[in-house]
C-alpha cells in the first residue's frame, strides 16, 4: 500500500462513518431512544465477562463529530506531513488515538472507559514524542505522568464500585449520589476528569503537549484527549454533590482565568491556541459543576470544530513559514495568504463569540445563564474577565500575525498553494460558520427562556468589545528601550509562566526525592556503610585469605610451626 492510500483511505472511511452516525444521532435524539448491548465475551462456570455498549444521541453525536475532525485532520496530515518517512505509522498512530477516544464514548462500563482513557494516554505519549527531541521526550513525559494520576483514580474508583457487584457505573447513579460512603467515587472520577482536562492544578501538561506535530495539536485539543474529562463528568453529571461542584466550579474558572492570562503574555502560535483551550475546558466544566451538562456538550462540540480549524490556520502558517511559530516573525499574512487568514479571523472570531457563528450560540447561552445562576460576584466577575481576555489574546494575534508588517526574511515567498491543506480548512469552515445554529435547534427544540435587564444581557458584548480594544493595544507594544514591560518582568513571567505551574509540576515533583536520595546514598552507599557493610566484609575477607594462603603456598616452614604452635596450645588446654 503507498503511502497516499492509506491516507485517502482513512479519510473516507472515517468520514462515511462519521455522516452514518450523525444521522443515526438524528434519529435517536428525535425519537428519544436509547440503545444498550451487552455482549458477552467468555462464559467461564458462572462468571461472565460482558462488554457494555451504551448508544444514546450524545455518544452518537459525539462520535460523529469526532470522526469528522479526524478525517478532516487526516486528509491534512496528507499535505502537512509530506516528506516524512514515517507517514504510515503517524497515520495509524492517529487511527489507535481515534479508536481509544471511541472506545471511551460508548463505554457505560469503567474497565472499558479505563481502556479507552489509557489508550488515549499512551498513543499520546507516541504522538507528542513524535519528533524526536529532548524537548518532546520531557512534554511527552509530563503528558504521559499528568494523565498516570487521573488512570490512578479510575482504577481506586473500580475497585471501590466492587461494593456494588457491578462496574456498569449508569445502572448506580442515583444511589451513589446519595450514599454516604458512595460519594467518594464521585471525587475519584473527578479528579480523574481534572487531570485529563488539564484543570488546575494539573495544567502544564496541556501547553507542553505542543510539541506534537499541528494535526495532532487540531485532533488532541479539539475533540479527543482533553475533552474525554468533560466528556466523563458529562455522564457522571448525576454524582456530582453540592461541595464537589463548588469545588470544581472555583478550580475550572480560576483555569478560565489563569489561561487566558497567559495567553495575552504568549508569543507562541499554537501555545496560544493551547492556553484558549484550556481557557474553553474551564468554561466547559464550569458550566457542567452548575448542572448545565446539555449546554458544556452543545460547547464541546462547537468549541471541537472552531478550535481544530484554528489549529489547522496554524499548521498552514507554520508549514509557510519554515517551521517558525514565533508571532513576533508573522505580519501582513493577508496579503500572502488569504484564503488561510480568512480561516483564521473566521475560527477566531467564533471563538470570541462573534453573534452568529458556533462559538455564539453556546458560548453566549452559558453567559446568559450564569447571569441568571445563583453564583456569587467573585465567580461571576471572573466568568466576564475570561471572556474579555478571550477575545483580548484573539486580536492580539490577529494583530500580529494578519496585519502590519512582514517581519520574516524578505526574499521568503508566501502563498496559499497547500490545495490540500486548503480544501480540508474550507471544508471545516462551513461546518464552523453553519453547525451552531443547526446544534442549538436540535439539541434545545425548546428556546430556554432568558430573563435579564437590558445591562446585564449586553454586559458580555461590552466585555468583548473592551477585550478587542486592549488586545489592539497590546499589539502595539515593541521589545524596545521603551518597553516598560520589563520594569514589570516578575510580574508578566508569572503570569505568561500559567502561575509557575510548569516548575511547580516538575521542579518540586523532581527536586526533593532527588535530593534525599542523592544524601541517602552519599551517607550510606557511599559513606560508613561501604565500610562496615558489604564492600569492607569482602575486603577484610579478601586480605585474610591472601594473607592466608600467602603462608600456604611460599612458607611450608612457617606453616609447620604454626601448626605445631596450634597443637601445643590445645595440649596446654586439655592440661588445664
Amino acid at each position: 500500500m503507498n503511502l497516499i492510500s492509506i491516507c485517502i483511505i482513512s479519510f473516507v472511511v472515517l468520514l462515511l462513518l462519521s455522516i452514518s452516525l450523525f444521522l443515526f444521532s438524528l434519529k435517536f435524539l428525535i425519537l428519544d431512544y436509547v440503545v444498550f448491548i451487552e455482549w458477552e465475551l467468555l462464559s467461564l462456570n458462572s462468571n461472565s465477562i460482558v462488554m457494555s455498549i451504551l448508544f444514546d444521541w450524545m455518544s452518537l453525536m459525539f462520535m460523529s463529530f469526532v470522526l469528522f475532525i479526524s478525517s478532516m485532520v487526516i486528509f491534512y496530515s496528507n499535505q502537512y506531513m509530506e516528506g516524512d518517512l514515517n507517514i504510515n505509522r503517524f497515520i495509524m498512530l492517529v487511527l489507535m488515538f481515534v479508536f481509544s477516544m471511541m472506545l471511551l464514548i460508548i463505554s457505560p462500563n469503567l474497565i472499558s472507559i479505563l481502556l479507552g482513557w489509557d489508550g488515549l494516554g499512551l498513543v499520546s505519549y507516541c504522538l507528542v514524542i513524535y519528533y524526536q527531541n529532548v524537548k518532546s521526550y520531557n512534554a511527552g513525559m509530563l503528558t504521559a505522568l499528568m494523565n498516570r494520576i487521573g488512570d490512578v483514580m479510575l482504577l481506586i474508583a473500580i475497585s471501590w464500585m466492587l461494593n456494588y457487584g457491578s462496574w456498569n457505573y449508569i445502572f448506580y447513579m442515583d444511589f451513589m449520589k446519595n450514599d454516604d460512603y458512595m460519594h467518594i467515587i464521585g471525587v475519584l472520577v473527578m479528579v480523574a476528569a481534572m487531570t485529563k482536562s488539564a484543570q488546575i492544578p494539573f495544567s502544564s501538561w496541556l501547553p507542553a503537549a505542543m510539541a506534537a506535530p499541528t494535526p495532532v495539536s487540531a485532533l488532541v485539543h479539539s475533540s479527543t484527549l482533553v475533552t474525554a474529562g468533560v466528556y466523563l463528568l458529562i455522564r457522571f453529571n448525576s454524582i456530582l454533590n453540592e461541595n464537589l461542584s463548588l469545588f470544581l466550579l472555583l478550580m475550572s474558572t480560576l483555569t478560565m482565568f489563569m489561561a487566558g492570562l497567559g495567553a495575552n503574555f504568549e508569543f507562541d502560535l499554537k501555545k496560544i491556541i493551547a492556553l484558549s483551550t484550556l481557557s474553553q475546558l474551564g468554561l466547559m466544566m464550569s458550566i457542567l459543576s452548575m448542572g448545565n451538562y446539555k449546554l458544556a456538550f452543545f460547547h464541546l462540540l462547537t468549541h471541537a470544530l472552531f478550535k481544530a480549524l484554528l489549529f489547522m490556520c496554524a499548521g498552514a502558517i507554520i508549514h509557510n513559514l519554515k517551521d517558525v511559530q514565533d508571532i513576533r516573525f508573522m505580519g501582513n499574512l493577508m496579503v500572502h495568504m488569504p484564503l488561510t487568514c480568512i480561516c483564521m479571523n473566521i475560527s477566531n472570531l467564533a471563538l470570541c463569540g462573534m453573534p452568529f457563528l458556533a462559538g455564539f450560540y453556546s458560548k453566549d447561552l452559558i453567559l446568559e445563564v450564569v447571569s441568571m445562576d445563583f453564583i456569587n460576584i467573585f465567580i461571576f466577575i471572573l466568568f466576564f474577565i475570561s471572556t474579555g481576555l478571550t477575545v483580548c489574546y484573539s486580536f492580539r494575534l490577529c494583530y500580529y500575525s494578519i496585519t502590519g508588517d512582514f517581519n520574516f526574511f524578505s526574499l521568503h515567498s508566501l502563498n496559499d498553494e497547500g490545495w490540500i491543506m486548503l480544501k480540508s480548512m474550507l471544508s471545516m469552515l462551513v461546518f464552523v460558520i453553519f453547525m451552531g445554529s443547526t446544534l442549538s435547534w436540535l439539541i434545545f427544540p425548546t428556546p430556554i427562556m432568558i430573563c435579564l435587564p437590558l445591562s446585564l444581557k449586553l454586559l458580555a458584548l461590552f466585555v468583548s468589545m473592551i477585550g478587542a480594544w486592549i488586545g489592539y493595544e497590546l499589539s502595539k507594544f515593541s521589545l524596545g528601550w521603551l518597553s516598560n514591560s520589563l520594569k514589570f518582568y516578575h510580574y508578566s513571567y508569572f503570569f505568561g509562566f500559567m502561575w509557575f505551574m510548569p516548575n511547580i509540576s516538575t521542579f518540586s515533583m523532581n527536586y526533593l526525592p532527588l535530593m534525599l536520595s542523592y544524601n541517602l546514598y552519599k551517607n550510606f552507599d557511599q559513606g560508613w556503610n561501604e565500610y562496615f557493610g558489604g564492600q569492607g566484609i569482602y575486603y577484610n575477607l579478601k586480605k585474610n585469605s591472601m594473607f592466608i594462603q600467602f603462608l600456604q603456598n611460599n612458607n611450608m616452614k612457617i606453616y609447620l610451626i604454626l601448626i605445631i604452635l596450634w597443637l601445643i596450645t590445645l595440649f596446654l588446654f586439655l592440661l588445664i
